[in-house]
């Protein structure tokens, strides 16, 4: 495997990584009006995130760096064609942490209930425009090679919202809601459990047509088909797997085959890209691995640096994960109306 294609499925295990842990996160934050009816059930529900949802982002910073580094040509074009979308994800990424730290500081109903409408709306925006953003990755966009050589985006924000990239849109919105209500499961107690249980049962099954719908179109679109078959046979099973753990009751198995699922959409869209990185839709050259990326010397350096850096991170957040696996019930907390700064005197 060249160092090109090396780094490539690198990024792709990142965005993997960030659609499995982000994804539940943003679930969360879009039920949470949903499942939790008085302020311990709001505080329980948030509390399942309180000490996760920020090294779950850590996974987008380092999926954007390794972008950045190893494919530069990519980043720029990204960034630039993908402004806006990119813009309400960074604000709604930004908004979400204020409102995560503010929230618990007073005890006032319409403080809370302001701040936690922030988290829902926060969580929402992100959850449909990673899916039209990814959608519009893998169909392709206009591009134009410009007289100095780099190959820039030409189309404009109304481009990106096509129908085959907001049938991406929802159907990763219905996947994080769902995944968000088998963590929820998972993670809590008392009638929040019973309440996530069957949400994901519910929104589940309108996932599981969403993503027939959407992958089935993205074979439509693809000229190699091979492995794009055989990632969106494992996700139908995934799926399925996934809600029948979850219709009895199975919560760990219902919320590790949603992650499986997760991960293999992640894996056909890819697998249906590479090797390209932004196919064109106008007659000329595109991105790919090759004019897309650094310098053999550069991905060279950086791959020394993510085989020591990464078993870190893994075992880091691993350990973070096992310290705060067990349930949160709404019983435990004592004073849910009270404030952290009403205290003060």
């Amino acid at each position: 495997m060249s160092l090109n294609s090396f780094w490539f499925v690198i990024i792709a295990v990142l965005w993997i990584g960030y659609f499995i842990l982000e994804g539940f996160d943003f679930g969360v934050g879009i039920l949470l009006p949903v499942v939790a009816k008085n302020q311990a059930e709001r505080r329980a529900v948030l509390t399942t995130l309180g000490p996760l949802w920020d090294g779950n982002e850590v996974w987008l910073l380092v999926a954007g760096g390794a972008t950045f580094a190893a494919f530069p040509e990519w980043y720029a074009t990204l960034f630039s064609g993908f402004y806006l979308p990119l813009f309400l994800i960074l604000l709604s990424l930004i908004v979400r942490g204020v409102a995560f730290e503010y929230r618990s500081k007073y005890g006032s109903d319409k403080w809370r209930s302001r701040w936690d409408l922030a988290i829902t709306i926060a969580s929402f925006l992100p959850a449909l425009l990673w899916g039209v953003a990814f959608a519009n990755i893998v169909r392709g966009v206009p591009l134009t090679k410009e007289p100095a050589g780099y190959i820039q985006y030409t189309g404009g924000f109304w481009n990106l919202l096509n129908p085959y990239a907001l049938l991406g849109g929802l159907t990763t919105l219905a996947l994080f809601v769902s995944h968000g209500a088998f963590f929820l499961a998972l993670k809590t107690d008392g009638e929040i459990r019973v309440r996530a249980n069957k949400l994901g049962q519910r929104v589940g099954l309108v996932t599981a047509l969403l993503a027939v719908l959407f992958l089935g179109w993205t074979l439509l679109g693809l000229t190699s088909k091979g492995g794009v078959i055989a990632g969106s046979v494992a996700v139908v099973v995934a799926w399925l797997t996934a809600l029948a753990a979850n219709a009895k009751g199975r919560e760990g198995y219902a919320f590790l085959f949603s992650a499986i699922a997760t991960a293999a959409v992640v894996i056909t869209l890819f697998t249906g890209l590479y090797p390209n990185v932004m196919p064109n839709l106008n007659a000329g050259p595109g991105l790919n691995i090759f004019n897309a990326s650094s310098t053999h010397y550069t991905l060279g350096v950086m791959t020394w640096v993510a085989v020591v850096m990464t078993p870190i991170v893994l075992l880091y957040q691993g350990w973070s994960y096992w310290v705060f696996r067990k349930r949160i019930n709404p019983n435990q907390i004592s004073t849910p109306e009270v404030g952290v700064l009403d205290t003060v005197h």
